[in-house]
């Protein structure tokens, strides 16, 4: 079974992460979700969903779900002989991308994706702002040169979505893609 570390941070967007997980845990994989304290209130204020009580809900449903600490650094996912498979952090606010970029594992979270680094484990992270500056762009680029993917919540259109569901399965899908996982969430380009 692959595990797949989730990160979720205070950036808009927690109707990705919430979809993520929830497709992750329908393809049976082991998933590890942590949460930033404004990921949490983001989450509820956006999706009017308790964040703890809504991945309990889905732990009691799918026990290959862990709900990590975000100031618990002596989590397995915090060390890199845990071995987890890949991490994505959706949404990512551009201040966790900047920790990211610059080492500075203070929680949980950005320490996760500092083991993903070292380890040359796939890194994806879904920024979920507009417009960008200077500083974002260059964080951005510092870290596409180690080698992490940054898939910005940017959906394409040409699959016609017809509900705001489909919008968001598309980014979603395009995370998977991106990791080999298959999915169904859209349909994919063909010749025209």
């Amino acid at each position: 079974m692959k595990r797949i570390v989730v990160g979720i941070t205070g950036a808009s967007g927690s109707i990705y992460a919430k979809r993520l997980i929830e497709e992750l845990l329908r393809l049976d994989l082991e998933i590890h979700v942590i949460a930033t304290a404004t990921a949490e209130k983001v989450f509820a204020y956006e999706l009017d969903l308790e964040f703890k009580s809504y991945m309990e809900k889905l732990r009691k449903q799918y026990h290959q779900l862990i709900l990590e600490e975000n100031d618990h650094l002596f989590a397995g996912i915090a060390s890199g002989s845990y071995g987890f498979d890949a991490m994505i952090v959706m949404p990512c606010s551009m201040g966790t991308l900047g920790e990211i970029a610059y080492g500075l594992s203070k929680n949980l979270l950005v320490r996760a994706a500092d083991v993903a680094l070292k380890e040359k484990r796939p890194l994806i992270l879904v920024p979920r702002e507009t417009p960008l500056n200077a500083i974002h762009l260059e964080n951005m680029l510092k870290l596409a040169k180690m080698d992490v993917s940054i898939l910005p919540a940017m959906p394409g259109f040409y699959h016609k979505p017809k509900s705001l569901e489909e919008v968001i399965d598309f980014v979603v899908g395009k995370v998977l893609d991106h990791l080999g996982i298959h999915h169904q969430l859209f349909q994919k380009w063909t010749d025209h």
